[in-house]
């Protein structure tokens, strides 16, 4: 079979190396399954980083269609439970575990038994809301629901990495926030998880109609690999009238969702000389923009997924996200789509100057001038690793910040931070190996670290789906948010990344560190009694934080949007000392003693901390000269998409 180079996914938050280790004779049954299937599952990748050869966890996943295996060929030891070949495409098949143990079911009236779905192929996606490969996978899922709605019955399976993520009412949020509208489990003690021999997020795993698992998958995979499996997999069940095509229908989360001016908004801008208020109305794929006291002004885009140019009127974004204002100019992570797009305020006209539309898979800029099918010739590396900025795949562009003629980009998608110039003519990768980890160091590696894997030494930085961006003008500070941590990037190319509060001083388990803890300084250790499956109690001294998501910097302070603790922290730069202003830690929407419920996205007007509120569908406001009091910013004249501009049906207030 040929060799093919291998792409990156989830880094050790969402791979093997984390730490629900698994039994030998569970990870040997995961990849025996692949090897036992006739039809191919194309492997993306998970939890390591890009390489020329397959890791020893990939050797055999991509397995070899029928014209090339016969079907009855058979590999590893016996298991209990399997089948004889003869002329089945799947030969090795066992029986499925169940799907008994979750603490809840959403998108569905009743808890769903394999059993009760015998005739229909089930695919079982394990993810966890916060990791940036599980949603990536999502929409490849949707398409591949729509292409089989009789056949295929996906059922997410939600095993949570961080404590928030446990709770069935957050896992119903993000349900409805990705518009996700197959079942959904809660696996909240791990229990499926274990029972089907997961070691990292996102895994798949197929089931077909006679309840017998057929095939396994770890990391990211694109809908036509998955419409190839199952366009060869039905004709067979289908000759042999096993497939029951009978439609079924659920009952979605969306379809009790009560309208709301804004729907999970992740990200905003607060321009105090304009008096302007830019607000990422994810939910509803646009951008919203009202005056400081929340007073609508005008929308742009039209409320529908997608990604057309044009008017305010005519364009068209996907879950947008980060926000950069320079002049009359804004600029948006148009997130789902891969994209940078680019607003004139004066002309009222949305270009795309970044990105294809397509996600970035590994694919580091300058490595589109390179034939990566032949063998490497350094002769024919460029001079510089950039490229024109709408030749080069991006991957979840999640904030911007403009700086000194460049803008910079935290691309959560492969853990890096991105600069392109404002004249658009090139785009680089600024600081981060590709790496998924808290690692201080040199900003970038020379080369590509697929084509040299020396850029993957410990000398060099590592980030951890990057999500938030702010400046003191001489440091970019980046909300890091798979490792939970605070992180500098000098934007003098010189000097070395660092770490403010975070976890880049521990030994191991640097992305599963996480807590709700104020203090001062980096996380250290008890000594060298430090566990490699460590827990928060391990990290004896400093703060810890809960995939924080939003970052603003004001006078020698950091504010910090804690977003899975539901709190608002500053951290004073001068010591590194961090404490909550804002948040009980409890999920709710209250001024008096305020709360919040993953709080997203911070920018600063003035005294003035606005906060996306992002599960509440609301704007927050904190004042930073009183005693930190928060209020809630009424959004006058704003409706959802849909109805009459100015005409709004909440009259501000929020959805739950």
């Amino acid at each position: 079979m040929q060799r093919q180079l291998m792409f990156p996914s989830c880094g050790p938050s969402c791979g093997r190396q984390g730490p629900f280790h698994l039994p030998l004779w569970r990870r040997q049954l995961a990849g025996w399954l692949l090897l036992s299937c006739a039809l191919s599952l194309s492997m993306a990748g998970c939890s390591r980083p890009v390489t020329a050869e397959p890791s020893e966890n990939d050797k055999g996943v991509a397995v070899e269609p029928p014209s090339e295996r016969k079907a009855g060929r058979r590999s590893g030891a016996e298991l209990e439970g399997e089948e004889e070949a003869g002329d089945h495409p799947f030969p090795r098949r066992v029986d499925a575990p169940s799907l008994e143990g979750g603490a809840g079911w959403i998108n569905t009236a009743a808890p769903l038994s394999l059993r009760g779905l015998r005739g229909k192929f089930v695919l079982l996606d394990f993810w966890t809301y916060c990791c940036i490969n599980c949603l990536h996978v999502l929409p490849e899922l949707k398409k591949l629901e729509h292409a089989y709605p009789n056949q295929l019955v996906v059922i997410g399976v939600h095993s949570a990495k961080f404590d928030t993520e446990k709770l069935s009412e957050n896992i119903r949020q993000a349900v409805l926030r990705y518009e996700i509208e197959h079942p959904v489990v809660n696996d909240s003690e791990m229990l499926i998880w274990r029972r089907f021999g997961i070691s990292g997020w996102p895994a798949l795993r197929v089931i077909d109609p006679e309840g017998k698992l057929i095939a396994a998958h770890g990391g990211e995979i694109d809908f036509e690999s998955l419409d190839r499996f199952f366009r060869m997999a039905i004709p067979f069940y289908k000759r042999k009238g096993l497939l029951d095509e009978t439609p079924l229908e659920f009952e979605l989360e969306s379809h009790r969702q009560v309208p709301s001016p804004l729907r999970y908004p992740g990200k905003l801008l607060a321009d105090a000389p304009t008096d302007r208020l830019y607000i990422a109305d994810s939910g509803h794929h646009r951008i919203v923009v009202t005056d400081l006291a929340g007073k609508w002004i005008d929308t742009i885009g039209t409320g529908q997924a997608g990604r057309e140019d044009g008017s305010y009127e005519e364009a068209t974004f996907c879950h947008p996200q980060g926000l950069a204002l320079l002049g009359q100019t804004l600029y948006v992570c148009d997130t789902q789509n891969h994209l940078i797009r680019k607003i004139d305020l004066a002309t009222r006209q949305v270009r795309t100057v970044a990105g294809t539309g397509q996600q970035n898979r590994g694919i580091w800029p300058g490595m589109d001038q390179l034939d990566l099918r032949q063998p490497l010739d350094e002769s024919k590396f460029p001079s510089r690793w950039a490229s024109p900025p709408r030749k080069i795949p991006l991957g979840s562009p999640w904030a911007v910040h403009v700086h000194d003629g460049h803008l910079y980009i935290a691309m959560a998608g492969p853990h890096q931070i991105w600069r392109m110039s404002l004249d658009e003519k090139w785009i680089e990768v600024y600081a981060g190996n590709g790496r998924e980890d808290i690692v201080d160091g040199r900003r970038v590696p020379a080369v590509p670290p697929r084509l040299d894997r020396s850029g993957f030494d410990s000398t060099y930085s590592s980030f951890a789906q990057p999500s938030g961006l702010a400046s003191d003008g001489q440091w970019l500070f980046v909300a890091d948010t798979e490792g939970s941590s605070i992180r500098a990037v000098p934007l003098d190319p010189r000097q070395a990344v660092e770490t403010i509060i975070g976890t880049s001083e521990l030994p191991g388990s640097r992305l599963f560190i996480f807590g709700d803890r104020d203090g001062k300084g980096l996380l250290q250790t008890a000594g060298a009694a430090f566990n490699f499956r460590a827990r928060p109690a391990d990290a004896t001294e400093g703060p810890l934080l809960q995939h924080a998501i939003g970052i603003a910097y004001r006078d020698g302070q950091l504010y910090v949007a804690d977003t899975y603790n539901n709190k608002i922290k500053q951290i004073d730069l001068k010591d590194r000392s961090c404490r909550t202003i804002a948040g009980t830690g409890e999920a709710g929407a209250d001024d008096g003693e305020p709360t919040f419920d993953e709080p997203a996205g911070l920018s600063i007007a003035g005294k003035r901390l606005f906060v996306a509120d992002t599960n509440n569908h609301l704007i927050r406001t904190v004042d930073l000269e009183g005693n930190f009091t928060v209020a809630t910013l009424s959004m006058v004249g704003l409706a959802e998409p849909g109805r009459p501009r100015g005409e709004s049906s909440a009259d501000g207030d929020a959805a739950r």
